[in-house]
């Protein structure tokens, strides 16, 4: 898909900043994955707010606003919904529900009036409107797709609606696109395992012995550091205009080469080597191998954990390289494939660290139930 790598529109600076020292940015979703990288990478330069339901974030460098993002006006009074939006002089909004067994209508609603809530605000605000979408717009599911992971199907639907509906608004600021956020790209940390990093732990275990998908099949990722960069780097220049893709590209690993490194990391560190699973054609996953299961005596976790991994790569996966963004002016750094492979080792590393007793490895891990592709 193609995106707008031209000099992209330049904001003015806010009037409101020069009143203050830093201007004020409100971001949504702080307390997700890539929402408290976010705030590793902008609180320098900006006051805070982060917007919350109700769990706080007990983080000294922000201030916290309870508000819910389905209510009209966040659940504010008139006053106080009056009052937020002059201290707001930039509006990222990050916050979207990720977890594909929530009802698929109840995704839908999540991320699409929660998109129309915060565009509201920054239109009241008179503040550019960032939105962190997902690279994975780009693909649209099936018939088929739909009715077998309505979860999925939803996620990918609401996020091109809330596209839509900043596109409409017509308000400065940007669209960007991440793919799979990894872990830091130095320590491999994030703020919560989720399904990729469940997945390529299970992996190393030796507890996934098929996988849907060809061997050549990319899965897009990309280090939770470049995605964060990249994005302070938009607001902080101004960039007014334009849809971001902060993808791997055409430096993505192919599945095949995801599952070696499993392997040898799984050497490494003194674990017997995991056979390396047997790619399957997503097709064939689906009319064949999915079905069959349910007739089979495997345990409902094991029938579950396969089909959450046939539901991920349907998603995730893609012949074709994704276009990127990153490396343009004010996007970023370019990604390389090296990057990518040794941030997928210090991910592994990571995952290692909070397994306590690795010896225990016989343990099932927690079958992943979300998956944050922003």
């Amino acid at each position: 898909m193609p995106f707008n790598a031209t000099r992209p529109t330049v904001l003015p600076v806010p009037s409101r900043a020069t009143v203050r020292e830093r201007p004020t940015l409100l971001l949504t979703g702080g307390s997700g994955v890539l929402g408290r990288a976010l705030i590793d990478e902008l609180a320098p330069d900006y006051d805070l707010l982060c917007l919350r339901r109700s769990r706080p974030l007990h983080d000294p460098r922000v201030r916290e606003v309870e508000g819910d993002l389905l209510a009209p006006r966040l659940g504010l009074g008139a006053g106080e919904w009056y009052e937020l939006a002059l201290r707001v002089d930039v509006v990222l909004h990050s916050a979207a529900q990720t977890n594909w067994r929530t009802p698929p209508e109840e995704i839908v609603r999540t991320n699409t009036v929660g998109a129309e809530t915060m565009l509201d605000l920054a239109a009241r605000a008179d503040a550019p409107f960032y939105l962190v979408s997902t690279a994975f717009v780009a693909n649209t599911p099936s018939d088929e797709d739909r009715e077998r992971f309505p979860g999925a199907a939803a996620y990918l639907d609401s996020k091109s609606r809330a596209e839509q509906l900043t596109r409409e608004a017509g308000l400065p600021g940007a669209i960007v696109r991440p793919s799979v956020v990894m872990g830091h790209s130095a320590t491999g940390r994030i703020a919560g395992q989720q399904g990729l990093t469940k997945t390529i732990g299970a992996m190393v275990l030796g507890q996934v012995p098929v996988l849907p998908g060809a061997p050549e099949a990319r899965v897009d990722m990309i280090p939770q550091d470049y995605v964060t960069r990249a994005v302070g780097t938009l607001i902080r220049g101004g960039v007014g205009s334009g849809e971001y893709w902060l993808t791997a590209g055409s430096q993505a690993p192919a599945l095949s080469e995801i599952a070696d490194t499993c392997a040898e990391f799984a050497v490494h560190h003194g674990l017997p080597r995991p056979p390396r699973p047997r790619l399957i054609p997503v097709e064939a996953v689906h009319r064949l191998l999915l079905p069959m299961l349910e007739g089979t005596s495997l345990p409902a976790s094991v029938r579950q954990r396969f089909r959450h991994y046939a539901e991920l790569l349907l998603v995730f996966q893609r012949e074709l390289p994704f276009d990127t963004s990153l490396g343009t002016p004010d996007c970023g750094t370019r990604v390389t494939h090296a990057d990518i492979r040794a941030a997928l080792v210090r991910n592994l590393e990571s995952w290692v660290a909070d397994r306590a007793g690795l010896s225990g490895r016989h343990r099932e891990p927690a079958a992943a139930v979300g998956t944050e592709v922003a």
